[in-house]
């Protein structure tokens, strides 16, 4: 199981971050639609859950465990699988039903070999998430982007959603 190290800093300026990023030279990887569907796992555990993810190129699934809200309070095992549809269907045949299916649009960018994520979601402003190898690259990042003193979280999506009063466990369908 891997340990994430990873932020997100809510309500940023878009096209400010995006700028900002371009003249520090970081590698832009990417513009694209995400889907999702996410499950309980059986028995549902509070901060436990299963993730499957496709951007329409890699599609994954995750079981994700938030042990504590800090940088590195998540712990995550991923792989990659083939259809998004048929890992679905799988799931659901053997018990493991999804909860809801939300999409949400990600530019990503590297710089020094930190993944920074800008992402859009319905309903909320949006917001970037930093994830590095280790806590000191996710810190400099911070540092670099001028971020450090913003709204920094190392709350989970659900989480983001409950600080501005949306019940996300309760849409079974997010779109924009």
């Amino acid at each position: 199981m891997n340990i994430e190290y990873e932020v997100r800093v809510l309500e940023i300026n878009k096209e400010k971050l995006i700028k900002k990023l371009e003249e520090l030279g970081a590698e832009f990887k990417g513009d694209n639609e995400q889907k999702r569907y996410v499950y309980d796992i059986i028995p549902k555990e509070d901060g436990k859950w299963i993730r499957l993810r496709t951007n329409g190129k890699i599609t994954t699934l995750a079981y994700k465990n938030v042990v504590k809200t800090t940088i590195d309070g998540t712990k995550e095992l991923e792989v990659e699988v083939s259809d998004f549809e048929k890992t679905n269907e799988l799931l659901d045949y053997i018990g493991i039903k999804s909860k809801g299916y939300q999409e949400n649009r990600r530019i990503q960018y590297i710089l020094n070999g930190v993944e920074i994520d800008i992402d859009s979601w319905p309903m909320i402003p949006p917001y970037v998430e930093i994830e590095g190898k280790n806590e000191e690259e996710v810190v400099k990042i911070l540092e670099l982007l001028d971020l450090q003193n913003e709204k920094v979280t190392s709350l989970d999506v659900e989480s983001i959603y409950k600080s501005y009063g949306i019940d996300l466990a309760s849409i079974k369908v997010l779109k924009f």
